[in-house]
């Protein structure tokens, strides 16, 4: 199976840009597990700045709505979502209701400069 996500992680100090690490997901879900309490989400080093989340063109283009595939980038605090437009609004309406419910890592509400 292909993945759908892959999450780059990067520090920067001065002008240079450092990656740290890069992980991929095959599904939605396995992204939400990453950013729940109890994920890795918490393990990322305290020198990352930067969390590019990368979505990728799907499959099959949307024939019926092409602009459900544009590419666009959400920010949210430090964490960039970049791909589908489609895409990108379900995940933002996932993350919402996954920080209304507490189901989302203190770590990561930080990075997305949510106060808790």
């Amino acid at each position: 199976m292909q993945p759908i996500i892959t999450v780059e992680f990067t520090a920067r100090v001065g002008d240079r840009t450092f990656k740290e690490e890069s992980v991929a997901f095959h599904n939605p879900e396995e992204l939400f597990a990453f950013v729940a309490p109890g994920g890795d989400c918490d393990s990322i080093p305290n020198e990352v700045n930067e969390i590019q989340m990368v979505f990728l063109q799907p499959e099959h283009a949307n024939t019926k709505n092409p602009i459900a595939d544009k590419r666009v980038t959400l920010e949210l605090g430090m964490v960039f979502l970049t791909g589908p437009l489609a895409e990108i609004i379900q995940t933002a309406e996932q993350l919402i209701d996954k920080a209304g419910r507490g189901e989302l890592t203190d770590s990561f509400l930080k990075v997305i400069n949510v106060k808790i």
